[in-house]
């Protein structure tokens, strides 16, 4: 029976972890399954968010003047079973927890982003993806089976085979199928906690582009840092960093004696307040220049998971460093016919002069849920404050350079979207967040199919950022 009431629910401001565009909802804390059933029963206009640890970047866990499901009261372990390399939690427990949990018995997630404090509820309804997608695909191809409340109150054991559609609208259908609240994941195995790091420095794009091309297949995981302020010979110049888990049999001293212990500390804080404009062009500048030095070329390093995967988790709070307006991400992927695509993207914001020191560079596998980010392809991220000049220049460059795509062209549709609306969601179901204007469903998609949008020519079309 719930015991969801007025009593343990609060209005609060709520952004994502950049910080921008607050929302006020009604945040409420579900202890159980039962208490999520009832939330979505009773989910009024707005309807009903699921919200993890607020580690997404936007407004993906903001319901502005609706209801809010914290998710992370609910965190057990429910079954553990080390022979067959499987796990069933909560959806609120994070895999900071998880990890921690399962790393002492030679296991560890077959997925992590680049940082450990998000739900695995969120993992699943993001599709999150990390170092190694193209070998291992996104989170969702480690999943067994989860638990999802429906909109309509309804608890559904959803497998990959049992129910492939539904499974794949909700893996990184950021929530609109239902509330995820409990998952059996397939873990990988794992003779220690350090990661054997080959580190590269690549003097452009194309050069670290060819490294990738070349030997990424021969790593488990790959990523590169690009610094986005070199320009002329040095554009996209780079430090490729690539490694897999070490064996046992490699590891000396104290390593050796304790090869499984795991227990990262945060060594740093980011201070309370920060003044305005400390990340601009120099100071970002200075920082790529050293952070590329200093990152000599050299094979078979040992370096912890948590040094290896979460750097940035090392610095409680790193967000506050952009300051009160926050900063703002954006990620894109091309195809990898589209080379030069990337090119041109990266000579823009060279030209730009963005300000970010975390842009990096990563190559895909094949996609998977029918709303995933990931197809196969590159693909590339990048911060900066939202008001610094450079960051501007690039967004107001793109809503004048960005074209829609030619008529004819089909886009995944959100399941549960109208031809006219889009009922608990909103418009940003649409392919890139466009507006609707041009878009049209075909008329032969049901409204719980899996269905598309053609593009007709629109009056207007809105930019991709």
């Amino acid at each position: 029976m719930s015991t969801l009431t007025d009593a343990n629910s609060e209005q609060v401001l709520l952004t994502g972890w950049g910080g921008t565009v607050p929302t006020r909802g009604r945040l409420l804390h579900p202890a159980g399954a039962d208490d999520v059933q009832a939330a979505l029963l009773a989910g009024g206009k707005r309807g009903v968010l699921p919200r993890g640890l607020g580690r997404s970047y936007g407004d993906a866990a903001q319901n502005a003047g609706g209801a809010v499901l914290a998710m992370t009261g609910l965190a057990g372990v429910h079954a553990l079973d080390v022979d067959a390399a499987t796990v069933t939690v909560d959806a609120g427990l994070s895999l900071d927890a998880l990890i921690r949990f399962v790393l002492p018995c030679g296991l560890f997630v077959a997925v992590t982003p680049g940082t450990r404090y998000v739900t695995v509820g969120g993992a699943i309804a993001c599709d999150i993806h990390g170092k190694n997608h193209h070998i291992d695909g996104s989170f969702s191809r480690s999943v067994v089976s989860f638990d999802l409340v429906t909109p309509d109150g309804s608890v559904r054991t959803v497998t990959p085979d049992g129910d492939r559609e539904l499974f794949r609208a909700t893996c990184g259908g950021m929530g609109l199928t239902g509330v995820v609240v409990r998952a059996t994941l397939r873990l990988i195995r794992v003779e220690s906690a350090t990661m054997t790091v080959d580190t590269e420095r690549a003097s452009d794009l194309d050069d670290v582009m060819r490294r990738m091309e070349d030997s990424d297949d021969r790593y488990r995981y790959s990523v590169a840092w690009i610094d986005l302020l070199a320009s002329g010979a040095a554009t996209g110049r780079s430090v490729l960093m690539r490694g897999d888990h070490t064996p046992r049999a490699e590891l000396t001293g104290k390593a050796a004696r304790r090869p499984l212990r795991y227990d990262p500390t945060p060594r740093l804080a980011a201070p309370p307040w920060v003044p305005p404009g400390l990340l601009n062009r120099r100071t970002v500048q200075a920082f790529n220049e050293l952070y590329f030095r200093a990152a000599r070329s050299r094979a078979g390093r040992h370096e912890s998971i948590a040094t290896f995967f979460h750097p940035l988790d090392g610095v409680v709070g790193w967000n506050r460093i952009y300051g009160r307006p926050g900063f703002l991400q954006y990620q894109f992927v091309v195809p990898f016919a589209g080379q030069d695509a990337l090119r041109r993207i990266v000579q823009e914001l060279v030209g730009h002069q963005c300000p970010s020191f975390l842009a990096v560079l990563k190559r895909f596998g094949a996609g998977q849920g029918l709303l995933s980010f990931p197809i196969s392809g590159w693909t590339s991220r990048w911060t900066s404050p939202p008001r610094s000049p450079g960051s501007v220049r690039c967004s107001t460059g793109w809503m004048r350079s960005w074209s829609p795509p030619g008529a004819g062209s089909t886009w995944p549709r959100t399941p549960g979207c109208s031809p006219t609306s889009c009922g608990r969601c909103t418009p940003s179901c649409l392919p890139g967040g466009r507006s609707a204007t041009g878009w049209t469903r075909i008329a032969s998609c049901a409204p719980t199919s899996p269905a598309a949008w053609t593009w007709s020519e629109p009056a207007r079309a809105v930019p991709p950022l």
